[in-house]
């Protein structure tokens, strides 16, 4: 609701199970109020369904999927291809960021297969997002803020294979965000104790405009299990920079309506923020890993100037308050921070000692006390704009309401007519009345009188007429748009993508009927019940990830660019041969996992370490 009242179109939410955040479950009764809210703004609700499923999870998934059809919900966001094979009622499908969508063939078979709109993979440049409009009229929709998986999406079973928890099953247990240690065949430590595999967050502000161009119809901020004032800051900032597009570009409308008032100055770097990367959105690998930590670093405050005992103190040009968080990295790389306990112009206090802090060290804000403050109150207040007629139909007098999608109610006025005995006092009072709606979404914007006479009506009567309106105008918001579902037997492709992550006999069907010869069974299905959990990623496929990113690029030592990069941390003895020459190894922990390096399609795999390359 808070993402909506700040600028949202659209929010996405997890329903009670089956969603890719196990852990952000939500209610049927909460989703309703969601739905009631949302759609008077002609905001839609897309609940997410997009966890690979067993057979014995069909049926709840047919019945919770009713349930989402009944109380107005405006589509699904799912992974299982399962549930095409289901008697589902007419609502529209998302084909999730999860069905690893990233090549025309696959955007082609899932438009084919009856989804009206494909969640792009993360990994896409312009340029494919580009090919891929120009091979297909589905909707296309791309994320463009937020927390970014190494993995694509979907291919990742790296935390299956640890320790037993999906990805593909709303499970992950993030070991992308881990400490590794970088290794070769021979045992040399290459990059030791540090965040190889997690990537700073998506950040393509500045890249809108360009995606529209490119064909992307719906901008998607991760969200989930993200806090409040995240989720109000993020989309009030994108909500400005979209409407600045707009108003320039006549072309382009957006699909909600309601204006968003912001009481407070948006900025990404003020709540959850890694540093950011537009993450190959030119189609460059610029730098994206964030090496010392996987939590929020916030926003650059400023560089130490001197340290003792109980403070330091810094230059910059940003003001610090008693209760902010700040943090630094040391000259070893290690993350660490503090809570300010009290600030004195340029000097900052701590209660408990800080060990690590040197001059010259950044140091970064990542809890702004102030901004956090302003958040937990009003922040904004979305309005729709509703003009009123009160007119004669023959005999009838009639109230309209119109908002500002041009949707008109009427309601018939029952009421005995008075013609009033002061006119100019009659028609401000009825606009005055008319226009009280503060306790609603909406704000008055016209009121006029297009009778043949001015009629006198007592206040309690026109505020009778306000709510009966605004409650049918409310209901007529609330009505389900429908979409139906392509007929399987009537399609036929020239091209097939992979089939992967098959979990149920319903999708190995729908594969099946399309032709498929090679069908890959989904990795959870293995079962593992007599086997200790750590020995489970050597029961089946090697092949743990595969990523775009790639570690030997980001160390300067990719061989297509032949030392024209640099490492983005100090290699330890031994390490620019062993990354070019030898076999690699990251080990966290009591896991060891291998690299295998596809230079071919620019690819980064991670295996078992029993995998050949």
């Amino acid at each position: 609701m808070a993402a909506i009242t700040h600028g949202a179109d659209a929010v996405y939410i997890g329903g009670p199970s089956f969603g890719a955040r196990a852990a952000a479950g939500n209610s049927f009764e909460d989703l309703e109020q969601l739905v009631r809210f949302a759609h008077p703004y002609h905001a839609k609700v897309f609940v997410t369904l997009n966890t690979v499923l067993k057979d014995s999870e069909l049926a709840e998934a047919e019945h919770q999927v009713k349930r989402y059809y009944e109380m107005g919900v405006d589509a699904l966001i799912v992974q299982d291809m399962g549930l095409l094979k289901l008697d589902l009622p007419p609502i529209a499908l998302h084909a999730s960021t999860q069905m690893d969508n990233r090549t025309p063939e696959k955007v082609r078979f899932l438009q084919k297969t009856g989804f009206q709109r494909v969640v792009l993979a993360r990994e896409l440049s312009l340029q494919q997002i580009q090919e891929i409009r120009q091979t297909c009229d589905v909707e296309l929709e791309a994320f463009v803020h937020g927390a970014l998986c190494v993995s694509y999406s979907g291919r990742c079973y790296m935390s299956y294979a640890s320790c037993g928890r999906s990805a593909n099953r709303g499970e992950c247990a993030q070991f992308c965000r881990l400490p590794y240690t970088l290794v070769d065949a021979d045992g040399y430590t290459i990059v030791r104790d540090r965040h190889l595999l997690s990537l700073k967050d998506m950040d393509r502000s500045d890249w809108l405009l360009p995606m529209m161009k490119a064909g992307i119809m719906s901008f998607k901020i991760e969200g989930r299990l993200k806090d409040v004032s995240y989720v109000k800051n993020i989309t009030a900032y994108y909500r400005r920079r979209i409407d600045a597009i707009l108003e320039g570009h006549p072309e382009y409308k957006a699909p909600s309506i309601g204006k968003t008032i912001l009481f407070f100055e948006p900025d990404p770097e003020r709540t959850f923020h890694r540093d950011q990367t537009p993450y190959f959105i030119n189609g460059e690998r610029s730098e994206m890993v964030q090496l010392a930590t996987p939590k929020s670093t916030g926003s650059f405050v400023g560089t130490v100037q001197s340290v003792n005992h109980n403070s330091l103190t810094y230059s910059g040009e940003k003001e610090l308050h008693n209760g902010d968080g700040l943090c630094f990295v040391d000259v070893q790389g290690k993350f660490d921070g503090f809570r300010v306990n009290k600030v004195e112009g340029q000097r900052v206090f701590w209660n408990e000692p800080v060990k690590g802090l040197s001059v010259g060290d950044k140091l970064f804000r990542n809890y702004d006390i102030q901004f956090e403050k302003m958040l937990a109150g009003k922040s904004a207040e979305r309005r729709i704009y509703l003009d009123f007629e009160l007119l004669e139909k023959q005999v009838q007098l009639v109230l309209l309401a119109t908002d500002e999608a041009g949707t008109t109610v009427e309601l018939p006025i029952q009421e005995d007519r008075q013609v009033a005995d002061k006119p100019e006092q009659a028609l401000q009072n009825l606009q005055t009345q008319l226009s009280k709606l503060g306790n609603t979404c909406y704000q008055a914007r016209n009121v006029e009188v297009k009778t043949s006479q001015v009629y006198f009506f007592p206040n309690s009567v026109i505020a009778g007429w306000r709510r009966q309106i605004i409650d049918i105008l409310m209901d007529q918001q609330r009505s389900v748009e429908t979409h139906g579902h392509a007929s399987l037997r009537e399609l036929s492709l020239s091209q097939l993508p992979e089939a992967v992550n098959v979990m149920n006999a319903k999708a190995k069907e729908i594969y099946q009927e399309f032709g498929f010869e090679q069908i890959e069974d989904a990795y959870e299905k293995i079962e593992t019940s007599n086997v200790e959990t750590h020995n489970r990623a050597s029961l089946q496929n090697s092949i743990l990830m595969t990523c775009k990113y790639c570690i030997r690029h980001a160390l300067g030592a990719c061989p297509k660019q032949k030392g024209k990069t640099e490492p983005i941390f100090p290699i330890e003895t031994h390490g620019h041969a062993s990354l070019r020459n030898k076999p690699l190894y990251l080990k966290t922990g009591r896991h060891t996992f291998r690299l295998v390096f596809d230079c071919a399609k620019c690819e980064m795999i991670i295996t078992t370490p029993e995998a050949k390359s």
